[in-house]
């Protein structure tokens, strides 16, 4: 299975600096998370991002910006779809907390399924950026974005969606910190403290 990392966002609320690119216990959010999609994969992944400097935070991954610029998180996951063949795991490049066990689970679990989420109690239901995407979203989501919906999870009516259980995804830890991702100065604080805590 491919794997996708995306970092495509503005980081406005971050003050325009690379959020991925912020340590955290000493290493880089985008490197944990590297780390962890590849040990899945078993192969680079993707690094789905529109910076300019994009390529030169890891010269060792292939980078692209997203096909359809401006689309927001859809846009990223819809990029990682159409950019290879077969399943693509996508990540969000701001979530230090994302483990290889949960990602493995997500990618064990996609069979049959054109997209695979888990659930996380959140708002939503489940964590988009942290999934598994078949072929078939991939119209699915051009559809929906011609359209003009930029819903991370408006497509998911028109293909077959599996979900990991809020159970499940318990068993690798609570899902408010696996799903935490850093859009401010404020969320890096508050990642700190998780992983002393953690540490």
């Amino acid at each position: 299975m491919r794997a996708a990392v995306l970092a495509g966002g503005a980081a406005r609320r971050y003050g325009g600096r690379p959020k991925g690119l912020v340590p955290l216990g000493g290493r880089r959010i985008l490197d944990r998370v590297v780390d962890a999609v590849q040990t899945v994969a078993g192969e680079p992944p993707l690094l789905v991002a529109n910076a300019p400097d994009g390529p030169t935070w890891r010269p060792d991954l292939r980078t692209v910006p997203d096909v359809r610029p401006g689309c927001g998180s859809l846009g990223g996951i819809y990029t990682a779809v159409v950019s290879g063949s077969g399943p693509v795991l996508c990540v969000a490049w701001d979530m230090p907390f994302v483990t290889p066990e949960l990602l493995q689970a997500l990618r064990d679990g996609a069979a049959g399924c054109d997209a695979f989420l888990p659930e996380s109690g959140s708002r939503r239901g489940v964590e988009p950026l942290c999934a598994v995407y078949g072929p078939a979203c991939g119209p699915a989501i051009e559809r929906q974005l011609t359209g003009g919906d930029l819903q991370a999870i408006g497509f998911h009516r028109s293909v077959k969606v599996g979900t990991l259980s809020l159970e499940r995804v318990r068993a690798f830890g609570d899902p408010a910190v696996l799903f935490f991702n850093v859009n401010t100065p404020e969320d890096l604080e508050q990642a700190e403290a998780l992983w002393r805590r953690r540490a």
